[in-house]
């Protein structure tokens, strides 16, 4: 029987995963304060008249379609993609991404040893394959366990992990991955020791250089993933299908890791 792991927060008011500016906001109508929305469609009904003299639960959210756990399109990263092909185009957005793409054999690269706002590079991938024993092949979804995942509820939680930069990123697009996902925040570090690089070196080009590797080569990511640390290093599978938002930059997924799956689950 296939074993099912949510490797995805949940989208709260009381936890700090994202800056203040971008926090999401859920406001909670209870069973009694929804009545007068009933009595609208029904204007002669009483409380009493509906059983136990309850009405239904509703939630309004103010959120962006980076809040939660999310997938985000290439459109995210830069307006146009494919570079390396010498034939740049259009950035795909969220509505665009294939399907094909969201469910698809999973990798765990162990990423929590590193401190907090280190840039990841081709050969501490490459070393983490070799760790784990496995080739990467075309579609793998690739996910980074930081040391973020421990901090989430916590102060913190923004300024955690280690950060995918481009060579690293690179290293796994030019190898057919086209999805990948992190328990951080952002993919790219910090922006709190990126601030700090850029100013002591004058290199604006580290700012986001993970996120802009998908001009080079398009490609998704998710971000705020959950829970990896109880993911193997291989043999599941990520199902993480995006919200249907036009146009959009990113879309919102209740991602799932699959284990023991059956055989034939995948083409």
């Amino acid at each position: 029987m296939s074993r099912f792991i949510d490797i995805s927060m949940p989208l709260e008011n009381d936890v700090q995963s994202d800056p203040d500016i971008a926090r999401p906001r859920i406001e909670y109508l209870g069973h009694q304060e929804t009545i007068p929305r009933i009595q609208s469609f029904f204007p002669q009904l009483k409380a009493e008249d509906l059983p136990d003299a309850a009405g239904w639960a509703v939630e309004r959210v103010t959120l962006t379609t980076h809040n939660g756990t999310h997938l985000d399109a290439p459109y995210h990263f830069h307006p146009t993609m494919n570079h390396a092909s010498g034939q740049p185009e259009r950035a795909w957005t969220i509505d665009e991404v294939p399907l094909e793409w969201c469910f698809a054999r999973g990798v765990k690269l162990d990423f929590r040893h590193f401190p907090d706002g280190y840039v990841t590079t081709a050969a501490d991938v490459e070393a983490e394959l070799k760790r784990i024993n496995h080739t990467l092949a075309p579609n793998d979804i690739v996910v980074v366990n930081t040391r973020a995942g421990e901090r989430y509820g916590h102060a913190d939680y923004i300024n955690a992990g280690c950060g995918m930069g481009r060579e690293s990123t690179l290293y796994l697009l030019e190898r057919g991955v086209r999805l990948t996902g992190t328990d951080a925040w952002s993919w790219d570090a910090p922006f709190l020791y990126t601030k700090e690089k850029v100013a002591q070196t004058g290199d604006n080009s580290l700012i986001w250089e993970g996120h802009k590797a998908g001009r080079d080569i398009g490609y998704c990511h998710l971000e705020k993933l959950h829970n990896l640390e109880a993911l193997p290093p291989h043999g599941f599978i990520i199902s993480c299908f995006p919200v249907k938002v036009r146009a959009a930059s990113a879309g919102w997924t209740r991602a799932v890791a699959i284990l023991d799956a059956p055989p034939g689950l995948l083409p």
